[in-house]
């Protein structure tokens, strides 16, 4: 396979301007085959590429958000086991006291009660104050004894949590691989329906794709949905696209977040994270979470979030454009608003407002072209 073409239908399997949208909860599963013959259109091919692209993507962000939670059972799991070994200290403590009290009982040292030492002693004022000495004494047990049955449990409650959170971070781990698995397979698809086309196939479909992202940025841009009016970003949005520009350049790898490396999401809330504001890790997360701004309110930085599961995101530029880690085998690039069907967009820090006297980062040579290498299943860890 020609190189140039594999680049060319790299780039164009980029855009997404004629993907139909998908039934909610519906997962399409195209089977590539070969085509020696010629016999299917260019547009169905074009349209399984884009297909196998956006249910490979879905995937990894399924991938990522499992990722997300896993680190967080760790992190609560080793939480957990700290709070564990410290209860289980101070148990030991409480046992060690209750032992030393269990001992001067049997010894016999406090084996009158106080008002029969009050009867008994020859000072009676003396015999009161030790009757006091005895009863604080008393109390004291009765704490040890107290603090002794509560750390017992309290141990016990830990161990229990700790069990438990140590199981769910094993059955997340299993799911984990199980999605990996799943993602590296739908790369595969891409891989032998890339491998069955013919040169003239490979050509005609990045000419498709381009003029179909040619025509759905020129609409997008046509309809006003954009303001005419440039706006400028927060300082945290100015940070964040700062960082997002940097990275052009850089490989697109699934299930990475830098800082060599990037795909969709990772590159977008690492951009914010950079710029002091946390953000949630995946696609999904950050449309369902973050809020919302109409198109015709978008300025530098925030997040524009594609397909109608909302599978990819990208972050604004400015003039209709966008910075974004594409794909498998692309790098991260600018690329036009429309090159993805829209779902709208979302600001981290909406109530933030617009920094003064902004400029534009500047662009590094061929950002909107990027290094589109081919694809290569290299960028998925093993199984």
């Amino acid at each position: 396979m020609s190189g140039r073409l594999v680049r060319w239908v790299c780039t164009a399997a980029v855009t997404g301007a004629l993907l139909a949208p998908l039934p909610a909860g519906a997962v399409p599963r195209p089977e590539p085959r070969p085509d020696p013959g010629g016999t299917r259109s260019v547009a169905d091919l074009l349209s399984d590429l884009q297909r196998l692209y956006q249910d490979a993507e879905a995937a990894t962000e399924t991938y990522n958000a499992t990722e997300e939670e896993l680190k967080k059972r760790r992190k609560d799991a080793d939480g957990l086991a700290k709070k564990l070994v410290a209860a289980r200290s101070s148990l030991h403590g409480s046992r060690t006291d209750a032992g030393r009290l269990a001992r001067e009982q049997y010894q016999g040292r406090s084996a009158f009660s106080p008002y029969l030492r009050l009867l008994l002693a020859r000072d009676p004022q003396r015999a009161l104050e030790e009757g006091h000495v005895l009863r604080r004494a008393a109390r004291e047990r009765q704490a040890t004894v107290e603090r002794l049955t509560g750390r017992e449990k309290k141990a016990d409650a830990l161990a229990t949590k700790a069990r438990g959170a140590l199981d769910k971070q094993l059955r997340l781990a299993e799911r984990q691989k199980k999605e990996r698995d799943a993602v590296q397979d739908r790369l595969k698809e891409v891989e032998q329906l890339l491998a069955s086309l013919t040169a003239d196939q490979l050509a005609d479909v990045a000419r498709l794709e381009a003029q179909g992202t040619t025509r759905a940025q020129e609409a997008f841009m046509a309809s006003g949905a954009l303001s005419s009016t440039g706006r400028a970003p927060s300082a945290a949005g100015d940070e964040a696209l700062s960082y997002a520009v940097r990275q052009i350049g850089k490989p697109y790898v699934w299930g990475a977040e830098g800082p060599d490396s990037f795909d969709c999401s990772g590159l977008t809330s690492q951009a914010w994270a950079h710029a002091g504001r946390a953000v949630p890790r995946t696609s999904q997360e950050q449309w369902a979470s973050l809020p919302r701004v109409p198109m015709s309110e978008l300025r530098p930085g925030d997040l524009v979030v594609y397909f109608p599961k909302a599978t990819h995101v990208a972050m604004y530029l400015g003039d209709g454009m966008v910075v974004q880690a594409p794909r498998p085998g692309t790098k991260v690039k600018v690329s036009p608003i429309a090159a993805n069907p829209l779902l709208g967009a979302v600001r981290p820090d909406r109530d933030a407002p617009a920094m003064s006297g902004y400029r534009a980062p500047v662009l590094p040579e061929g950002a909107g072209a990027g290094d589109d290498a081919g694809y290569g299943a290299a960028g998925a860890p093993g199984r």
